[in-house]
């Protein structure tokens, strides 16, 4: 027996963040089917091409939003097909519970982006965001930065442009595009009321896209 959607496994159509443990990658996903303790979801992975995310066997956390709970559940990757439309079955390995952490939603927002690290200045954009942290691409110029880099980021949402520190989680290369996977540091409060508003209207428009 599964349980009770929304409380022991994230709903159906409903939205998920994904962690692998061992990896420290969190990828947002949307849940298709849920059933016999196993978990169906479609990863938005477009930003790991050429990189394998996840394997057969793989421990995962799967995230969701309960009301006004973020509830957790552990799990293992039963099989990740890749292809035009990844899709990976996650079993069920324990019970769930209120997650201690803050889950960052995340949506799909592009909007102009300006990175600097050292004396270099990137111009590029964002792929996705949550008040944790986004995904960029960028024309690479100079050195890459390795992980754990400190960057500045100019993020220009239509509300205004917001300043915030961050650090280079993930690098990979794309012809001469980069593309990264950047944590935020010490954002305000204010600026994550920001950044949370313009990932529930990105949700939104995509919620208003698909039933069109």
């Amino acid at each position: 027996m599964t349980g009770e959607p929304g409380v022991d496994h994230p709903e159906e159509q409903s939205e998920a963040e994904v962690t692998l443990t061992a990896r420290g990658i969190s990828v947002s996903t949307r849940v298709e089917f849920v059933g016999d303790g196993v978990i169906s979801v479609r990863p938005s992975v477009g930003e790991y091409v050429e990189q394998v995310v996840a394997s057969a066997g793989d421990k995962v956390e799967v995230f969701w939003k309960s009301g006004d709970e973020t509830r957790a559940v552990p799990a293992e990757v039963l099989t990740a097909d890749a292809g035009a439309v990844p899709r990976w079955r996650l079993q069920i390995t324990g019970p769930s519970e209120i997650s201690q952490r803050r889950q960052a939603v995340r949506g799909r927002v592009s909007v102009p982006l300006e990175i600097g690290y050292g004396s270099t200045e990137l111009i590029g954009e964002t792929v996705d965001l949550s008040e944790n942290g986004m995904r960029a691409a960028a024309d690479g110029l100079g050195i890459p930065p390795e992980p754990g880099s400190a960057l500045d980021l100019l993020v220009q949402l239509e509300d205004g442009p917001l300043k915030v520190k961050g650090e280079v989680v993930r690098f990979a290369a794309r012809g001469s595009r980069w593309l990264l996977s950047i944590r935020f540091r010490d954002v305000q409060e204010k600026d994550g009321d920001r950044i949370r508003r313009r990932v529930f209207q990105a949700l939104r428009e995509e919620r208003a896209r698909q039933a069109d």
